[in-house]
């Protein structure tokens, strides 16, 4: 795609270039591991370094690649790498080449080595028993969590039909492949800033601070629009009721024409290696005008920055200078 409007600022050096919907993995040993959508959308790759800055310049091995016809044949979006009990797991979504938007959230296992051994299809992700609503649709950005024992899933799924919307929705965990609840809802989009072609709120992200559990997601179309809202709920509380979850009013994080950062969006948070600092790893555009649709520009780089709390202990998202 072509560049209409390019400018260089201390606010838009990408951490890591043409790399959208990235995730950061900080393990035990203190080293980070990433992944992200690439602009073919056909491949997962994984990168691991000692250090965060070191993921930069990592070398990239492809993990898995697309089938060639059939569900995961295209449109592979958004992977996600999780420890859990002792093996890794990428979850992320794909499309079928015969249907491009029959979309749908898949996993992969790896027991050793992410980026020596060998990793398993598990197939889709399955709903529990009973459930006729969970990825019946277009479903994907799904994202796991641990709280209190139990595992928990947040994902985007459309309802509808013409003017189809795209809401979060939560459940608990039975293995790392099968719900054990049926969905409930979290989020659908209420406000004008969730609004663009496409009413959309999806890319959900925890991030834990002081009691409260904070979820981030992304809103609107992909082009300049694209933004970050954010639910809370008490630490205490059901995280299946949704009367435990806020969403505020207003996004936590949009364009910024003067630093030149355009439809930041799609984040995950990690631990800086001070292990206190949470970082917001995100992916933004360096330019606001595109040719085509947005979605398959290529684009879309990574990003990151400190979160800071203020007094009311809520995360607040600033633009600020790239360090990494």
């Amino acid at each position: 795609m072509k560049k209409t409007s390019v400018r260089e600022t201390v606010y838009n050096r990408p951490f890591i270039w043409q790399r959208a919907d990235p995730y950061i993995t900080r393990c035990g040993d203190g080293s980070y591991y990433f992944t992200a959508s690439v602009p073919e959308y056909d491949r997962i790759a994984l990168r691991h370094a000692r250090t965060l800055a070191g993921l930069r310049a990592a070398e990239e091995k492809t993990v898995w690649v697309r089938h060639e016809s059939g569900p995961q044949s295209i449109h592979i979006w958004a992977p996600e790498l999780h420890e859990i009990d002792g093996a890794w797991y990428i979850y992320y979504a794909g499309g079928d080449k015969d249907d491009v938007w029959e979309i749908r959230p898949y996993v992969l296992r790896c027991i050793g080595d992410p980026m020596k051994d060998p990793w398993e299809e598990l197939g889709p992700m399955r709903p529990a028993d009973g459930d006729p609503f969970s990825f019946r649709a277009f479903s994907l950005d799904a994202t796991v969590f641990r709280h209190k024992e139990a595992w928990y899933m947040v994902w985007a799924e459309k309802v509808g039909v013409g003017k189809q919307i795209s809401n979060l929705y939560i459940a608990r965990m039975a293995s790392p492949n099968k719900l054990d609840t049926v969905q409930v809802l979290l989020s659908t989009p209420d406000y004008d800033w969730e609004r663009g072609d496409f009413w959309v709120n999806e890319g959900p992200a925890l991030l834990r601070h002081d009691g409260k559990l904070f979820l981030t997601f992304s809103a609107n179309t992909t082009g300049e629009l694209y933004c970050m809202g954010m639910l809370w709920a008490d630490e205490a509380a059901d995280l299946l009721a949704p009367a435990s979850w806020t969403k505020l009013r207003h996004p936590v994080f949009r364009s910024d024409d003067g630093k030149e950062v355009h439809g930041p969006g799609h984040n995950s948070f990690v631990k800086a290696e001070d292990g206190v600092t949470d970082l917001c790893v995100y992916h933004a555009r360096q330019y606001d005008k595109m040719e085509g649709n947005p979605l398959y520009d290529p684009n879309r780089h990574v990003y990151i920055m400190p979160v800071i709390f203020g007094p009311d202990g809520f995360p607040e998202f600033r633009h600020v200078p790239q360090e990494w």
